[in-house]
C-alpha cells in the first residue's frame, strides 16, 4: 500500500480529489466505486468546484455505491442515494440513470444484492474505487467476522456501528440494523482502490490494515490483496 500523509483534513481532500480528477482525464466514461460518510465529503466538494471550472466531466461516467442501509427509502435524508445527490450528484453534470446505490426498499433484499452484484460486474469493474474505514476497521459495511463475505450481501450492523451512525439519526432506535453492501471481493475487483482516514479516532484501524497481515477482525486489512492501494490520511489517523 501507498500512503499520503495529510497535515489538514483540507490537503486530504484535495490529493483524494486529484487522484479521482486524474482517473476521469484518462478515461471520461469511467467508474467510479463511491462511498459515502462524513469523510469524503471534503473530496466531493473539491470535485464539485473541479466540475464547475471545467476542468473534470461526469456526462460521461458511470458511479457504483458501495452500500446502503436496509430497510430505507431513497427519500430518507439518511439514505445513502440522498446522501450521494445532496453531496455529489446534485451539483455536477452527471446522469443520475448511471449513478447506482443498492436498493434500501428492495422486498427480498438478498435478490436485490444478486442483482447489484451483476450490475457491478456488467459495468465495471470500477476504474478507481474510494473507500472509508470504520473504527473497527470496517470497508462498506464488511464488519469484523470470523468470516467475510466475497460478494455484495445483506449484513447485519454491529453495536459500534450502529452508535457512530446513531448521529446522524434522531435517535439510535432510527438508526437500521442492516446494510446492503459490496463484499470484500467486489471492492477488491476494482483497478485502482483508494482509502481515506482522518482523526484519532481511526488511528487503531489504520495501523491494523497496514499490519501487512490478512486478520478479518480487520476487514480493511483484505486490501493487502491489491496490487494499486492508496491511504490517504491525516497525522493523526497516522499516529
Amino acid at each position: 500500500m501507498k500512503t499520503i500523509v495529510c497535515k489538514t483534513y483540507e490537503e486530504m481532500s484535495t490529493r483524494a480529489a486529484e487522484i479521482v480528477a486524474d482517473v476521469m482525464k484518462a478515461n471520461p466514461s469511467c467508474v467510479l466505486g463511491l462511498a459515502t460518510g462524513s469523510t469524503p465529503v471534503g473530496m466531493y466538494k473539491k470535485l464539485i468546484d473541479m466540475n464547475r471550472a471545467g476542468e473534470i466531466d461526469f456526462s460521461a461516467v458511470t458511479t457504483v455505491n458501495l452500500d446502503e442501509y436496509y430497510p430505507i427509502s431513497p427519500e430518507n435524508d439518511q439514505s445513502y442515494r440522498y446522501f450521494m445527490n445532496d453531496n455529489l450528484f446534485n451539483h455536477v453534470n452527471i446522469d443520475k440513470t448511471k449513478t447506482f446505490v443498492p436498493d434500501g426498499t428492495a422486498a427480498d433484499p438478498h435478490e436485490a444484492c444478486a442483482a447489484y452484484e451483476a450490475l457491478v460486474k456488467r459495468v465495471g469493474p470500477a476504474d478507481i474505487q474510494v473507500l472509508g474505514i470504520g473504527q473497527n476497521g470496517h470497508i462498506g459495511f464488511n464488519e469484523p467476522d470470523s468470516a467475510l463475505e466475497v460478494e455484495t450481501h445483506v449484513t447485519g450492523l454491529t453495536e459500534s456501528t450502529i452508535k457512530a451512525n446513531a448521529r446522524f439519526f434522531a435517535s439510535i432506535e432510527d438508526v437500521p440494523t442492516q446494510a446492503l453492501t459490496m463484499g470484500i471481493g467486489t471492492i477488491l475487483s476494482a483497478k485502482k482502490i483508494i482509502i481515506l482516514a482522518n482523526g484519532a479516532a481511526k488511528a487503531e484501524a489504520v495501523k491494523k490494515m497496514l499490519a501487512g497481515k490478512l486478520d478479518t477482525s480487520c476487514p480493511a486489512s483484505m486490501l493487502n490483496l491489491h496490487s494499486d492501494v492508496t491511504v490517504i490520511c491525516d497525522e493523526v489517523a497516522m499516529d
